[in-house]
């Protein structure tokens, strides 16, 4: 089949502009060496404009800084790999596709943005889903909690922040959650930092970076008769510093109780593309959202991460910011939808297989070493190695 031709010419620059920019051997000329070297200063805009190669060398000497001094080591951009040309393509298109008369630009989006959403729900195990493609990983959460506002305050809409002074809404977070992510929700809608609830994690039982569902379930009852509003729960598959999975089965329950949404993020989702996947991280199934990052876990750069989603009334998810009327903004999927039709579906779980694989063998060598504790949860399907140097084993042993 015939390429469109500034489809193909699009692809060979891309393929020479990484070419050049990987290749840190080159040696650039010593005018250019000279007049690019001081990057800290930024110097007038030419009048005449440069030609693609000279702007090019420049980006590569801003990449690889003063090489010049001997004692610099040499620095070599990371190969990205062809899974990588293909997502960084994808910017590339969509800048071009964007310029599309509106009617063309509408059916390539909604098909673009369908089947990146579908492949997505059915890799993860999602049923029903709806996706949400967003730069920051934070981003995606702050829309959930929109969505939620929206859905809990029918007159938020028409009345803005004075039905939420009436009624506080509380957020509910982990206290092994990721450093700053309450203050940072707080701070984007707009609420004062007391509708954040940080949830101690177990002391005595189970492990401790689990949330405690017991105290959790008291903390509600205890807003609830002071007036509050019970909103949303952000659950960890994977808490960032240890790598350990809430009981989601229980929170999935104790959020139904108090009709409170259940929000998961964590790297232990990856591991529902997977064929066996452990019954505590199947449970994230049944959560009304949760946060994939796609790019560290496939090593795919400039993808966008991925919020799913369940909501029935499209009207509140367009007031959240979740949909939008503009094709453009459904753009942002197309490097992901490239990607994951350049891995496939057997590609794609191999390689959260493999990297699964390496942690397993790196946790039974780590066991071996005598000054070396290992800590972690579940040690035959868990894609985290956490340990501990202990330093008197280490002096024992000189």
């Amino acid at each position: 089949k015939m390429v469109d031709p500034t489809l193909a010419e699009m692809g060979k620059n891309l393929n020479e502009a990484m070419k050049m920019l990987e290749d840190n051997q080159k040696k650039a000329e010593e005018e250019n060496e000279k007049k690019y070297m001081r990057k800290d200063i930024p110097g007038p805009l030419q009048g005449s404009g440069q030609d693609m190669v000279s702007i090019l060398q420049l980006v590569q000497n801003l990449m690889h800084g003063e090489e010049e001094e001997e004692t610099s080591p040499a620095y070599r951009l990371q190969n990205v790999g062809e899974q990588g040309h293909m997502a960084l393509l994808g910017h590339s298109l969509a800048a071009y596709i964007s310029v599309l008369d509106r009617e063309r630009l509408r059916k390539l989006t909604t098909r673009i943005l369908s089947d990146t959403t579908l492949w997505l729900c059915r890799l993860f195990r999602y049923e029903n889903g709806s996706a949400y493609y967003h730069e920051d990983d934070r981003e995606g959460l702050l829309k959930i909690c929109r969505l939620v506002i929206h859905t809990r305050y029918e007159d938020y809409t028409v009345e803005g922040f004075n039905v939420l002074y009436a009624r506080q809404p509380v957020i509910y977070i982990s206290s092994a959650a990721r450093t700053g992510l309450g203050q940072a929700l707080c701070n984007q809608l707009g609420l004062p930092l007391s509708c954040m609830c940080r949830v101690p994690c177990n002391t005595m039982f189970g492990s401790q970076h689990q949330m405690d569902v017991a105290l959790l379930d008291r903390l509600i009852k205890d807003d609830v008769e002071s007036g509050k509003l019970p909103l949303l729960l952000v659950a960890n598959a994977g808490t960032p510093g240890a790598g350990h999975t809430d009981k989601l089965g229980r929170l999935k329950e104790l959020c139904e109780q108090h009709n409170m949404w259940l929000h998961v993020e964590g790297v232990n989702l990856a591991t529902l593309a997977l064929g066996y996947v452990s019954s505590s991280v199947l449970a994230a199934t049944k959560c009304d959202s949760m946060t994939l990052t796609l790019g560290s876990w496939l090593g795919l750069p400039a993808v966008p991460a991925v919020t799913l989603y369940r909501h029935e009334d499209p009207s509140l998810s367009l007031a959240a910011g979740l949909t939008s009327s503009q094709p453009v903004e459904k753009l942002r999927a197309l490097p992901l939808w490239l990607s994951l039709q350049y891995l496939g579906h057997d590609g794609i779980v191999e390689r959260i297989k493999h990297a699964s694989q390496l942690s397993q063998r790196l946790l039974e060598n780590l066991k071996n070493l005598d000054f070396i504790k290992t800590s972690v949860e579940d040690e035959l399907s868990s894609p985290v190695v956490v340990f501990k140097f202990f330093q008197e084993y280490s002096h024992r042993g000189m």
